[in-house]
Formats: structure tokens, C-alpha cells, sequence
């Protein structure tokens, strides 16, 4: 090659600057090779190395003619590699990141809305408004308290005793205190507690009196009388057998504790002693000479006793009082140097007959250090309680604050609740629920979890109803009630789940609202009245997910997926749509009108031209039309403005169902029966028509001719309807309608689908027409499309198979063709998977997993177990005839001829277990 040519092709400015570095970084690219310029010219290697070793001793011209030889490199050098590769790397070091980020982020929604679902098994709830009885004093009830029967008991503070069902229905009344005479007022109770192994009544007074009344007549019985000081706070405990402790808090900062043995024998001896005002009295220092009575006197608290409690698992006393330096004492009963004395004294007593020679001083005494554990609580303690399953002590008082203790360690409290916005007056653990109820001076009430230290639920005075200045509380573990005195007497009665037979398998502790199956995952989605949302293995019938609180907490109405069945739409009672991902709990979007929104009752996701679409129905009777663009940044989307024969030629009633058949019909349905055809297209009205009745039922009044189910049918093996689309709807007293929709659209006949003439609830159909119809009572009909009659005179179609999947209305139903089964949702809380034939492969929830694949999995021959006992599930039999027949329970407002039909038309045989049913039966129904 030409030496200018060659010089003409690399004179450049860069080849001249790199003079200095070029023999040592050509040695190394040689070296490499891979990275480098690949030497092929042996006289070219020896001339570039010899510039190298020689570079000082050759002249400048011959320096720069080798230099002008040497090609200028194009491939890739070291350095250029180097730099390439810290950027592939600080590239790969962002996308980690980024993974990681969106990792991070599904794992912590996942956990929370697992956390959410371990919360929603502990949601509990007040049924409001509170149940209330008018007061029709102005005298304030002292305390409250309920038996082993329910049965509640109050005192008001003039002495007068109301014994109240646990509904608040007042048995009885009774004044206990006697007017006084006329130079003084009468009496004022100050407490009251019972003492139900000896069915006695005992109230403090401001007399300086204990009083004991018969606890079912309310006759007086006996009293102790001219006490140093006015029992503010009274309690009672069984010590053992015969045995009890009766003690009280003072004004004085005492806690005043009498002991008695031989109880029985003891009440007894002081119900025949003189009478004061018609009650048998013995003074407390006579009392304490009995050998069965001790009195002790402990100096605790420098203010008020404001509650007291004696506590038979640790024979101990626990006292409050709102000071700050002592708010709370638990403390012995007696003093533990002279326990063994003194019991020794009591022994001799009662089994030497020695005579007790005790002089009462009512000098209170001071427990040694040891034998207390005081509790130092900012703005001292108006309420306590505590548990010795939990090992709990829970204090509140003036500051709002609600502690936790360790009854055993007074430092620092295990736990602080805060959520009340006034002093709290009421604390109590139920320990069999691990839960805490609350109630401040405002009225509000609370409940606690006793494992996460969380509010569950809160009832304000505007939900309960209650008013006034509350002047008791009390829980009742037996009818899970909260009963409240003000200027009322309330209740608050815990919402209680229904208990479900042992034996009983669900889905959900609520009724479903509707399920669906998404073929992309192989997952069964369910969606329940208190918008709660499961994902179950379609395989195993196992939960693989759960999220909740989608609506507001409003019932889950209706769903569908995407084409893809990855995302999850939901419509809810307060009237919007949101999109979801139902493998994270993630919500995607949320589809809402402006202004008031009402119920949706039906959504589907449907592509025109292809475009994408989301469209619901409900309440507000109009279609509303979401256009679904997934990159639209917007959380909140708006609908497409409504189609203008819609808005003026649409339906009156709400709309109850919608259906889409590609590539333009779409057809709705409303509650009063009108069912309207429309082109997608052009948003117009094609045909519209009215559910007829039956020929039986024609002047029945007040009949249900509501539409919810529909669903086209385009079966060219249909007899003459090849070239045009049926529409199959579901009509009054289990009757199925079906229609000819392109031809003008007619009526064309109708078949009773629902042998017990209960409303055809959901239609679904299999690739080959395969009709699978559900009802209200929940049996499922299998129809073959092809035998549909194509008008009235002809026979109508049997049904090829039934079953009862459900004992209560059917809210899913869907045809998974690919596996032949059938998947139900139902009322009754559960989910389930049924073959084709109708045979039980499983409830999802249950303990044991199926393989939908291998048929020794299933449950099959075996049937839901509810089924097998529901009484519409036995067959008509004469022997099981009686007053009311399987007609009146089915539908107690039928006329009697409608009776006698239906007991005709009642199958003979038990048809469960579900399994095919032959031609020969068929007949012979």
C-alpha cells in the first residue's frame, strides 16, 4: 500500500497526542489479544517494538513516519472496555435496585394484608345502637351486676333493687331502705356485690352499715352496723370451702378486710339477733368476737378508696385510689409474720372452744414492704382489673391512658393503650377472648387485643346512643354484653359469628357474594358480604391469599377479571368499582361517579375494536362505561359520559345483570322484569322486552319477576337459530326464558328450570352449550341446549342432571372447560368444586386437599354434610307428612292449588349423593 495513501487515511490529531503512551499500551493490546487489535504484520510488530525500546535514540521524522504506520485502532481498549463494563455494572446495579424496590414493596404488602387478615379473625363489634330502657328517675345506679343466668341486677342509690332480663326487660323492683324518721334523711347506698354461694345481696351504706338481703326475695337477712368509716367500695370472695372475705375501701385510704369461717353457721347466728328496722343487727364489734370472724384494718392509700377487689388466685387484696404515690397496692390479707399465729389462734377457737379474746382497734395498720407491691401511676387510678390467665393487671384513670402491667412488677408498665379522649371510669379483661373493654367519662367504648395491644373496635356515644354522665359498667362474659347506666340503662351485645357445627366446612364466617376462576394463575377468587377477599389453589382447594376492608367494609357485590385474568374487578354496595391485584392486596385503581353513588349489582370487562372496557349496572339505573388504560397515572377514574339512548330511553327499574355477546349486543336486565338489548357500537337500543309470566300465574299479585341472570347462547347445532343469537333470562317461579334476539326480537317459549319453583339465581354454559342452571334453595340443573324447544307447543326440555350444591341461595357459578368441574359460591359461606356430573370434590377451606385431576381425592360419594341433614334435601315421602309440608317450607305464601303441584312434582328418591341421573328417572319424574 501506498505510503500517502496510507498517511493521507490516518493523519490525525489524536494519533500525534497519543506519541508518548503508544509503544507501551501496544505491547499490552497485544499481549491481550481478545480485547485488542489482532497483529498480523510481523515487520510492523518488530518496527512498533522497536520504537518502544529504541524511542530516545531514533530521529524525530522516523519516530513520526512508524507512528503514521502503525493503523489507528478500532476495536475496543482496555480502558474503553473498562469503562464500558463499569457502566453495564452500575446498570446492573440499578436494575437490582429496582427489582429489589418492587420485591420489596409486594413483600410488604403481602405482610400487611396477612396482618389484616390475622386482625379481621379478631374483629369484634358492638351491635349499634345500643339497646336502651328509660330511666324514669333521676337517681343515679351505683353499680351493676349479672348472675350465672343472665340475669342483671342494679342499685340505685336510694336503696331500691330492679332485677332486669338480659334484653333490660324489668322482673322486679324493691325499695329495700325504710324512710327514717322524720328528723333525718333516709339512706343512701354507696355499693353493692353478691354473694352467690350463699344467694345474698350486700349493700354498703352511708349509715356506716353492711347489709345482707336474700338474693331471690330481696327479704332482709341480716346486717353489720357501726362501722368506723363508710364503705365507698364493696367486694366479696369465696376462700375455700365455707369460707369467704368481705372487705371494703374507705374515705379514710383503708382497706378494711373481714374474714369469716363456718359462713353458713355464722349467718345463721346473726340472722336470729335483734332486730333494728326490721333487720336482725349485730355491730362489728361484736361480729369480731365471733371465732369464725377476723378483722383487719390496712392504712393503704393517703385519698379515697376508689375501687377494691379481693383475688382468690393470688390471696391477695388490690386496692386504688386516685393519689399519685400509692394509685395502686396489691397487698396480703393478713400479715405474713403473724399469719400462722393467727390462724393458730382461730383453730383453737373453733375446735377447743376457747373464748376469742380480740379488742378491735380500728387504728389501721401499715404493711411491711414485702408483704405489698405499690404501683406509681401519673394522676392515680380511677379503675382497674385483673386476669390471671394473662397474668394482666390493666389500670385507668384521669389520664386517659389505659396501662398494662405485670401484677408481679410495679417498674414499668408492659404496655400503653391510647385512644380514649377523656378519663376512663371502667376497665374489664376477658380473659377466655384475650380482649379489654374500655369506657370513658364521654361515653365512648372501646375494645381492646390483649397479643397486639390494638384497638379493635370503638362505639362513640353518636353510634351507641348513649347520654349522659355514666354512673356504672359491667361486663357480662355470659351474654357477651356491656351494660351501662346513665341516663338510661344500655347494652352493648357483641356481634356473635355464627357457631358452625364441628363437622361443618366454609369458606368465609360470611356469606358470599360471588367467586370467579382466573385461568392465567389456576386461582379462585371469592369476595364476601364484609368485603373480604380470598384466593384459593384451584388444585388443592388451599388459601393462598387474603385481603379485606376492599369497600369500606360494604359487602362485595359482584366480580369479574380482565381478558388476561390477571387483574380483579369489584363492585361494592357504595356504588364504585376497583381494580386489583389479587396476588398482593395491591388496588390498582378505583372506577367512581361524581356526586351521590348507588349500589353496583353487575360489572363485566368487555373489547370493542380493541379497546378495552370495564361497564357496571346497579341501583342508579344506568350503564356506566370505564375505559381501561392500565398506564394511566390516575388513582381515581371517572366514566365515559352515558349513551344518549341510556340516559333517556333506559331502564326504570334498577339494573340487576349485564351480559356481553362479541361482537356488539350487550344486553341488562332490571328488577322489574325489562330486559333491553343494545349495540356496543353505537350505544343504541336494538330490541327491548318484558319477562312474561307464567300461564299459571298470570293474576298472582305481588310475584317476583326480577331478571339477575342472563346469558346468550349462539349454537349453530341450536334448532333454527343458526343465523341468529338466543338470549336465555331468568323469569318467575324457577322459570327460564328464551328469546330470539336479532330477528325483531321475539319471545319464543319457556321451561320450568327449578323443580321446587324457586328463581333461577345464576346461568352459566360450557363451550358446548352445556346449560348449568342454579336456584335459590341451591340446586344446580344441567340442560342440553340443542333439546330447547322453539315454541310453547312443543315439549319442553328435561333436565339432563341435578343436584343440591347449597343449602341457601347460589351466588356463583362458573364452567372451568378445560378441567370439566363446576365452581359455586353460595350464602352459606362456602365454596365449592363440583365435577361435571355433579360429583362433591371438595369445599375450599376444608382440612383435607384434592387434586382436581385424580378423582380418589375428592369427597365424592360423600356430600356436604349440611345438605345431607337441610330438610328440603329429603325426599317426599307420605310418612314424612305432617302439618307442614315440604311445600309450606319452601314457600309458605303459596295458594293451594300452587301446594298441590308442587308436592306433584317433588322427586321421589333422594337425588343426593349428586350423581348423573338416568333417561328411565327422568321419565319417571
Amino acid at each position: 500500500m501506498p505510503l500517502g495513501k496510507k498517511t493521507q487515511r490516518l493523519n490525525s490529531p489524536s494519533i500525534l497526542s497519543e506519541l508518548g503512551s503508544t509503544g507501551e499500551r501496544t505491547r499490552q493490546t497485544s499481549g491481550l489479544g481478545c480485547l485488542g487489535e489482532k497483529v498480523t504484520d510481523d515487520s510492523s510488530a518488530s518496527r512498533r517494538v522497536g520504537v518502544s525500546e529504541d524511542r530516545k535514540e531514533q530521529p524525530e521524522w522516523l519516530v513520526r513516519e512508524l507512528l503514521k504506520q502503525n493503523r489507528r485502532r478500532h476495536s475496543v481498549t482496555l480502558g474503553d472496555k473498562a469503562q464500558i463494563m463499569r457502566q453495564q455494572y452500575q446498570h446492573s446495579i440499578d436494575s437490582t435496585h429496582s427489582l429489589k424496590g418492587e420485591f420489596c414493596t409486594n413483600m410488604l404488602q403481602e405482610y400487611k394484608e396477612k396482618e389484616e387478615a390475622a386482625r379481621r379473625s379478631k374483629q369484634v363489634a358492638f351491635t349499634l345502637p345500643a339497646t336502651m330502657k328509660a330511666l324514669c328517675h333521676g337517681i343515679p345506679i351505683i353499680n351493676i351486676c349479672s348472675t350465672h343466668d343472665g340475669t342483671i341486677i342494679t342499685v340505685r342509690e336510694d336503696g331500691a333493687v330492679c332485677y332486669w332480663s338480659p334484653e333490660l326487660k324489668l322482673q322486679r323492683t324493691k325499695h329495700m331502705f325504710n324512710d327514717g324518721p322524720a328528723n333525718r334523711k333516709s339512706k343512701w347506698a354507696s355499693d353493692f356485690t353478691l354473694m352467690t354461694e350463699y344467694n345474698k345481696l350486700m349493700i354498703g351504706t352511708g349509715d356506716r352499715e353492711i347489709q345482707l338481703y336474700e338474693l331471690s326475695t330481696l327479704e332482709p337477712y341480716c346486717q353489720i352496723n357501726t362501722l368506723d368509716t363508710v364503705p365507698l367500695t364493696l367486694d366479696y370472695g369465696y376462700t375455700g370451702s365455707d369460707k369467704c372475705c368481705i372487705l371494703y375501701g374507705d374515705t379514710e385510704g383503708c382497706v378494711n378486710i373481714i374474714l369469716v369461717s363456718s359462713v353458713a353457721d355464722t349467718l345463721r347466728l346473726w340472722n336470729k339477733l335483734p332486730k333494728i328496722e326490721n333487720m336482725p343487727n349485730i355491730a362489728i364489734d361484736n361480729a369480731v368476737l365471733f371465732p369464725s370472724v377476723t378483722f383487719v384494718r390496712w392504712k393503704v392509700h393517703q385519698d379515697w378508696v376508689t375501687q377494691a377487689k379481693y383475688l382468690p388466685s393470688f390471696q391477695a387484696v388490690i386496692s386504688s385510689s386516685s393519689e399519685e404515690a400509692s394509685s395502686l397496692v396489691i397487698g396480703c390479707v393478713l400479715p405474713l409474720t403473724d399469719a400462722e399465729q393467727q390462724l393458730s389462734e382461730i383453730r383453737e377457737a373453733c375446735y377447743e372452744g376457747k373464748t376469742k379474746k380480740v379488742q378491735l382497734s380500728w387504728t389501721p395498720q401499715l404493711r411491711a414492704s414485702c408483704d405489698q407491691t405499690v404501683f406509681t401511676i401519673y394522676k392515680g387510678v380511677k379503675t382497674f382489673d385483673l386476669c390471671q390467665k394473662h397474668s394482666l393487671l390493666v389500670t385507668g384513670g384521669m389520664d386517659r391512658l389505659i396501662r398494662m402491667w405485670n401484677p408481679h412488677f410495679s417498674g414499668k408498665p408492659t404496655g400503653i393503650l391510647k385512644g380514649h379522649s377523656a378519663p376512663i371510669i371502667y376497665l374489664c379483661i376477658s380473659s377466655e377472648d384475650s380482649q379489654i373493654f374500655s369506657v370513658s367519662i364521654d361515653s365512648t367504648v372501646k375494645i381492646w387485643d390483649i397479643q397486639d395491644q390494638c384497638c379493635l373496635f370503638t362505639a362513640d356515644p353518636k353510634a351507641t346512643g348513649i347520654h349522659g354522665d355514666i354512673s356504672a359498667c359491667s361486663y357480662s362474659p355470659a351474654m357477651k354484653s356491656l351494660y351501662t347506666a346513665a341516663d338510661c340503662m344500655a347494652v352493648l351485645s357483641l356481634k356473635i359469628r355464627p357457631q358452625l357445627c364441628s363437622r361443618l366446612n366454609v369458606s368465609h364466617n360470611e356469606p358470599i357474594m360471588c367467586c370467579g376462576y382466573s385461568e392465567e394463575f389456576r386461582q379462585v377468587v371469592s369476595c364476601t358480604e364484609g368485603s373480604v377477599v380470598k384466593v384459593w389453589d384451584f388444585d388443592t382447594g388451599r388459601q393462598v391469599f387474603e385481603f379485606g376492608g376492599t369497600h369500606d367494609l360494604s359487602a362485595i357485590t359482584c366480580m369479574t377479571f380482565d381478558p388476561k385474568g390477571r387483574r380483579l374487578i369489584t363492585g361494592g354496595r357504595e356504588g364504585c368499582l376497583k381494580i386489583w391485584n389479587f396476588n398482593n392486596g395491591q388496588c390498582l385503581k378505583t372506577l367512581k361517579k361524581d356526586g351521590e353513588c348507588h349500589e353496583v349489582c353487575d360489572c363485566i370487562f368487555l373489547k370493542v375494536h380493541g379497546n378495552s372496557y370495564v361497564m357496571s349496572v346497579g341501583q342508579d339505573r344506568k350503564i356506566d362505561i370505564y375505559s381501561d388504560i392500565p398506564e394511566d397515572p390516575h388513582h381515581i377514574q371517572r366514566p365515559r359520559p352515558s349513551w344518549q339512548d341510556d340516559l333517556k330511553n333506559g331502564h326504570k327499574g334498577d339494573i340487576l345483570c349485564v351480559t356481553h355477546c362479541p361482537p356488539s349486543l350487550l344486553a341488562t336486565s332490571s328488577y322489574n322484569g325489562e330486559i333491553i338489548v343494545w349495540n356496543v357500537v353505537s350505544g343504541r337500543i336494538q330490541t327491548r322486552f318484558v319477562s312474561p309470566l307464567p300461564d299459571k300465574h298470570q293474576n298472582v299479585k305481588g310475584l317476583d319477576t326480577s331478571v339477575p341472570s342472563m346469558i346468550f347462547l349462539k349454537n349453530s347445532k341450536l334448532q333454527q337459530f343458526s343465523s341468529t343469537t338466543a338470549l336465555l333470562t331468568s323469569g318467575a317461579m324457577g322459570y327460564i326464558n328464551l328469546w330470539n334476539v336479532l330477528s325483531g326480537g321475539k319471545f319464543v317459549s319457556s321451561f320450568k328450570a327449578s323443580r321446587f319453583q324457586q328463581k333461577i339465581t345464576k346461568l352459566a354454559k360450557t363451550d358446548k352449550d352445556i346449560l348449568y342452571a342454579a336456584d335459590r334453595i341451591g340446586y344446580i340443573y344441567v340442560y342440553d341446549t340443542e333439546t330447547f324447544a322453539l315454541d310453547a307447543e312443543q315439549k319442553p326440555p328435561r333436565a339432563e342432571n341435578f343436584w343440591r350444591a347449597h343449602t341457601s341461595r347460589v351466588t356463583g357459578l362458573q364452567i372451568v372447560d378445560n378441567d370439566q368441574v363446576v365452581l359455586t359460591s353460595s350464602m352459606d359461606f362456602t365454596v365449592r368444586l363440583w365435577s361435571a356430573h355433579g360429583e362433591f370434590i371438595g369445599t375450599f377451606g376444608q382440612s383435607e386437599s384434592w387434586s382436581v385431576h385424580i378423582s380418589s381425592s375428592w369427597m365424592h360419594p360423600a356430600v356436604p354434610y349440611e345438605v345431607l341433614i337441610d330438610p328440603l334435601s329429603m325426599p317426599d315421602h307420605e310418612i314424612l307428612k305432617v302439618k307442614t309440608c315440604l311445600s309450606d317450607v319452601i314457600n309458605p305464601d303459596k295458594t293451594e292449588a300452587d301446594m298441590e303441584e308442587l308436592k306433584s312434582e317433588t322427586h321421589t328418591e333422594l337425588r343426593l349423593p349428586p350423581t348423573s341421573i338416568s333417561g328411565t328417572d327422568i321419565e319417571e319424574d
